[in-house]
């Protein structure tokens, strides 16, 4: 989530700032979660969907586990909020696009496909250096239930925009958010100028065929020559680790 540090003022007059070093207050979000977590719970276990072993075998009851969350509503709970590591808007805007404009594995990673399952490179974090670049193989039942599960689920969006960002008055907030502020207006390339004799002309300069999708335009993400293959992926690296399901 991107918040930003301000707003409009009501009148539109004025943009108003937060105060240094605030951000949310974080005891009054303690105890919202709080609440959301523990009401979580009591609705999953009405429904059965919370599952007790052994010495737990008792919290089955509705009335013990309520009695087992009643300290717990009293109790404090802290939460971890702190600054982003950067404070560059670019380097979080490019970390979170990481996350919302790709897909759970990009074509890079892919090293093959063969009787033993789809081989794939990843990152182990447990390790330094060279040594945290590993690949592993998954057999592919197990390789598309991974990949499905960063698919969202019918009538989710991956983005939401709200207040300022709001798509219905989007651009005049912004425009107005930078003037309330004096931010210079970022220079825009001009638009391509077309022949009135011939319309197409100035559409001519861009080749780039719509998605047929969005109809946006598409990226060129490589290129090769007639009749030649596309490159391949590269081939894959030694010590395979197989992981079945």
């Amino acid at each position: 989530m991107i918040v930003p540090a301000g707003g409009i003022s009501l009148d539109g007059t004025r943009w108003v700032p937060c105060r240094p070093g605030f951000f949310l207050p974080v005891r009054v979000l303690s105890r919202l979660f709080r609440r959301l977590f523990l009401a979580g719970l009591v609705d999953a276990h009405a429904v059965g969907r919370l599952v007790f072993f052994d010495q737990l075998e008792g919290l089955r009851r509705r009335e013990a586990f309520a009695a087992h969350l009643a300290p717990l509503r009293r109790k404090k709970w802290f939460l971890y909020v702190k600054p982003p590591p950067c404070a560059d808007p670019e380097a979080v805007l490019a970390y979170l696009a990481r996350y919302t404009h790709r897909v759970a594995i990009s074509n890079s990673r892919l090293l093959g496909l063969d009787e033993r399952g789809v081989t794939f490179r990843y990152k182990d974090y447990r390790r330094d250096g060279r040594a945290r670049l590993r690949t592993m193989t998954l057999a592919p039942d197990e390789f598309i239930r991974r990949f499905l599960l960063h698919v969202l689920p019918k009538g989710f969006h991956r983005i939401r925009h709200y207040g300022l960002l709001a798509s219905a008055t989007c651009k005049k907030n912004i425009a107005r958010a930078r003037e309330l502020i004096a931010m210079p207006v970022p220079v825009t390339d001009p638009p391509v100028e077309r022949d009135e004799a011939d319309p197409a002309a100035g559409a001519a300069a861009d080749h780039r065929p719509p998605c047929p999708c969005c109809g946006g335009r598409m990226i060129i993400v490589g290129t090769f020559e007639r009749a030649a293959a596309p490159r391949a992926p590269p081939s894959p690296d030694t010590g395979v680790r197989t992981a079945m399901p």
